[in-house]
């Protein structure tokens, strides 16, 4: 396969309180893939949780996914420290990963929820974005996005929730939810 590269990169966020952020972020990472592009995923305070994405991704070349966090879902303010310092890990993995310019996309999954949760700078993921080389395409996903990195973006989607299977009594499924 020949090996393509950007020319432009910009910054995209999907963001809202419906389901699929995630979803639309390796959709992006699956075509680029296809394309010869050379994707790197860091999922932001989903370590420890078993997705399915995490078996499909093996499979694939030019795409690498790391994931950050303890298996459980963050819901103390101010968050613990070990949230915190594995957050920062993630967040100094991104900035190597970006800055070295290896890769064309590189995907931040759930870091908006990490920023909601204060367990990293939202100014630190602002200089992230406006310091990366002019070829990465750089994918901020989560909800409760920050004003300052909706500026700094290109393209905002937000997902907004109309209907969820979940307020019906239907738990979340394998293969589908994760």
């Amino acid at each position: 396969m020949k090996e393509e590269r950007l020319t432009k990169g910009l910054v995209q966020v999907y963001t809202g309180n419906g389901k699929g952020k995630t979803s639309a972020a390796f959709g992006l990472a699956l075509r680029a893939v296809g394309r010869g592009l050379k994707v790197y995923i860091i999922q932001f305070i989903k370590g420890g949780f078993d997705y399915g994405e995490l078996y499909a991704i093996k499979k694939l070349p030019n795409l690498k996914l790391k994931a950050f966090g303890h298996g459980r879902f963050i819901t103390e303010k101010p968050p613990k420290e070990d949230d915190i310092r594995s957050a920062k890990k993630a967040l100094d993995l991104a900035r190597d990963i970006i800055e070295s310019g290896e890769y064309d996309i590189v995907i931040l999954d759930e870091i908006n929820v990490a920023l909601a949760l204060e367990l990293i700078k939202v100014q630190d993921v602002v200089d992230l974005a406006k310091g990366k080389p002019e070829h990465v395409e750089l994918i901020l996903t989560g909800r409760n996005v920050p004003q300052k990195i909706i500026d700094v973006a290109d393209l905002v989607t937000e997902m907004r929730e109309v209907k969820h299977p979940f307020k019906q009594g239907v738990p979340p499924r394998k293969g589908i939810e994760f």
